[in-house]
């Protein structure tokens, strides 16, 4: 590593194609909540109140993102395995400190009760993981030339850094945010390397077993033998999503009005702040709905382009490092926001089953914000730092 003199002043460090798009899209988290709360104030409580705890968590969030910024990749690779294992404590602890409350409403272990505060510590293992993962495959890349059987070496490898999150997410009854993880690891795979003989059989299982669990979900034998895995919660979201219609006053009840709130905005919406159709749980997980039934399709599609924006920005400060270490990095973030993007959306309007997952930086929640933010800091530093270093190869700091 040779550092060099950093003449770029502070302003240009800072990547503002990224941070427009994130305070525009905190902005429409505002709104959406604060007129979630007036259509529900029984369950979210007072707006002004609910913006403010928002806001709050933004503020928060913008703290640890400027925290965040302050390190190189050098920093991030050395504090990865520490990052890790606290992420890995705070897991088990919440099994033993979990919201007896939360747990018996939603069904999940893995929210931790501080007063008026609760608090999600799968969240925050995300950003941790990606960094530990990041971590393992550079350090193999730099030991081991690509070979299928070294390819399937890294594999073996970063499952085994997966398997003890798996564990305790499935302890916790939390199979939505399991899929993230799987997402990001999925994502890490295709840029470290591995040949494609392996990586196309390897998608091509994990598709055709998704699709055999489906069909088991559907019949009595199925159930009986995933019952193992999954909680009978879980079976009858399933089933709610593959036909929504069959049991609209209960399992299905949330998505159907979900789906009556943005079909009701038509194109161009009612108007700000016109919501005729309760949703339940509208401020978190089906926060999409305000906007669908606010400002029609053409919001709901502004919203998607704006993620869209945010996401390609992202890639394009990828391909400008010449660092191994950050791109595996920016590529485990930029799966976990499009990840969360893709479900959260989708399951609000039936394309995919309800699942839990909040809306990057717009739901309400701040467990879920901060895991992201986090996220975005590791990306902002890469052109933070990017004019400090000069590399001799693609994976030296």
């Amino acid at each position: 590593m040779v550092k060099v003199q950093n003449k770029t002043n502070l302003f240009d460090r800072i990547a503002w194609n990224i941070v427009v798009p994130v305070l525009l899209l905190a902005a429409v988290g505002l709104y959406s909540i604060y007129f979630a709360a007036v259509d529900d104030p029984s369950h979210m409580g007072s707006p002004v109140k609910a913006v403010a705890m928002q806001g709050l968590w933004y503020i928060i969030s913008v703290a640890i993102v400027v925290f965040v910024i302050q390190f190189d990749a050098e920093q991030l690779y050395r504090i990865a395995p520490y990052v890790y294992g606290l992420g890995i404590l705070l897991l088990i602890a919440v099994l033993f400190f979990y919201n007896r409350s939360i747990a018996a409403d939603a069904g999940a272990k893995s929210w931790f009760k501080l007063g008026p505060i609760s608090f999600q510590p799968s969240e925050v293992m995300k950003p941790a993981f990606i960094l530990m993962l990041a971590r393992v495959v550079r350090e193999h890349n730099d030991k081991f030339a690509h070979t299928i059987k070294n390819d399937w070496i890294l594999i073996g490898k970063m499952l085994v850094w997966l398997l003890p999150i798996a564990i305790l997410l499935k302890l916790q009854n939390d199979f939505g945010t399991m899929l993230v993880f799987i997402a990001i690891v999925g994502g890490v795979i295709l840029v470290s390397g591995i040949s494609w003989k392996i990586i196309a059989p390897m998608f091509a299982a994990v598709f055709v077993l998704g699709v055999v669990v489906i069909y088991m979900v559907t019949t009595p034998g199925g159930q009986s033998i995933l019952s193992h895995f999954f909680q009978p919660y879980q079976f009858r979201r399933i089933m709610s999503w593959l036909n929504p219609s069959t049991d609209t006053s209960k399992a299905a009840y949330q998505l159907w009005q979900s789906m009556q709130s943005i079909g009701s905005g038509q194109i161009f919406g009612n108007g700000f702040g016109k919501l005729s159709v309760y949703v339940p749980v509208r401020g978190s997980d089906m926060v999409y709905s305000v906007i669908g039934e606010s400002f029609g399709f053409v919001g709901s599609v502004a919203v998607i382009l704006l993620y869209l924006y945010l996401i390609v920005q992202m890639v394009r400060i990828t391909f400008d490092t010449k660092n191994a270490f950050y791109s595996y990095v920016s590529t485990g973030v930029i799966m976990m926001i499009l990840f969360h993007v893709f479900e959260n959306i989708g399951m609000s309007i039936d394309l995919l089953p309800l699942t839990g997952i909040p809306l990057p930086f717009i739901s309400q929640g701040g467990s879920a914000l901060i895991g992201n933010m986090i996220g975005i800091g590791m990306i902002l530093s890469m052109k933070f730092h990017n004019k400090d270093y000069m590399f001799s190869q693609a994976g030296d700091f």
